[in-house]
Order: C-alpha cells, then sequence, then structure tokens
C-alpha cells in the first residue's frame, strides 16, 4: 500500500509531532533531477540550524513532484529564521528546474501510482467525464506534523476538503 510506502522513506526516529512543510511542483522531475534535488536537500538538512543549534531535518522529493521538509522540535524548535532557510532552498530549486513549488490552485491526485496534475478549475470537468471520482486519492497538502503525514497527505477525494467544492455523482460511495 502506498502508506506504507511513504513510511518507509520518512526517519523512523523522529516523532510523530515532529512539523511537516510540503511543496508541490508544478512538474514531475525527471531521474536525474530527483538525484540531484535529494542532494542538494540533503545537504541543506545535514547543516540546518536554529539559532546557531542543529536542526534534527530531514527532506525529501516525494513521488517525483513533492518536497517534503520535516523538522523533529522534540530537543530544538524551528524559529522563523530557520524555517526561512527552508523556504529559500525550495525557492532555489524552483529557479534552478523552472518549476512553481508555490502553486495552491492545482491540485494533485494520485491515478494508477503516479501524480497527477490538475488545475483546480478543471476538476469538476475531470469528474464529469471520469477521469477521477470519489474513490480517487488526492495530495492534501496543508498537512502539519509527521502523523498528519500519515494520516491524511493522501485520502480519497470523498474524504477530502476538496469534496466541499465540487460535485460527485451520486453513485459514487458517499458512505464515509
Amino acid at each position: 500500500m502506498i502508506i506504507e510506502e511513504i513510511q518507509k522513506k520518512l526517519p523512523a526516529d523522529f516523532a510523530s509531532g515532529s512539523r511537516v512543510w510540503v511543496y508541490q511542483s508544478s512538474r514531475a522531475f525527471i531521474e536525474k533531477e530527483e538525484r540531484e534535488i535529494n542532494e542538494q536537500l540533503y545537504q541543506f538538512y545535514a547543516q540546518w540550524t536554529a539559532h546557531g543549534a542543529p536542526v534534527k531535518g530531514w527532506a525529501q522529493l516525494l513521488f517525483r513532484q513533492f518536497i517534503v521538509v520535516m523538522a523533529d522540535e522534540s530537543d530544538v524548535a524551528v524559529s522563523g529564521c530557520s524555517t526561512d532557510s527552508s523556504v529559500r532552498i525550495v525557492k532555489s530549486i524552483e529557479r534552478q528546474y523552472d518549476v512553481n513549488m508555490f502553486d495552491r490552485l492545482s491540485i494533485t491526485f494520485l491515478r494508477k501510482g503516479k501524480a497527477e496534475m490538475l488545475p483546480f478549475n478543471q476538476i469538476q470537468y475531470a469528474i464529469d467525464r471520469g477521469f477521477i471520482d470519489g474513490d480517487t486519492h488526492i495530495f492534501n497538502n496543508v498537512v502539519y506534523t509527521k502523523q498528519d503525514l500519515l494520516e491524511n497527505w493522501l485520502v480519497p477525494l470523498r474524504r477530502s476538503w476538496l469534496a466541499q467544492k465540487i460535485a460527485l455523482p451520486s453513485d459514487t460511495h458517499l458512505s464515509n
């Protein structure tokens, strides 16, 4: 299952309440870019500090489209300046690869094991044409903690915040 695959990629020694930031790229990265980005993210979090103290951090590109940054604040809390430094690395990647990492008007779905993005204004059309349905998983990029990432990052459309904004066909399983 997808959740178990995600869990395997996340650092096991981080507290479930570790802070999480998810940045969605406007396109999927190719394998070479993925390797380069993961190396840049490693270089960032290996040196990440808050007021001179090392932050227990982690970051990786997941599904070739999402930069996930995590900080275990059990010992050192992330400050505004250290959060800004994480945004700077994402903005640097954005410029380097000519992508948009801060577009909140595109929604990404998991179809056939692959992340596929749709502009918000085309979602109802995609539902009406059967491209997606209430059981299609959506990436909820506003998760806040490691536990939240595991439980609520990938959810069926019918159980997501988006379900209130669109009309699902009546034959879709709406039991939840």
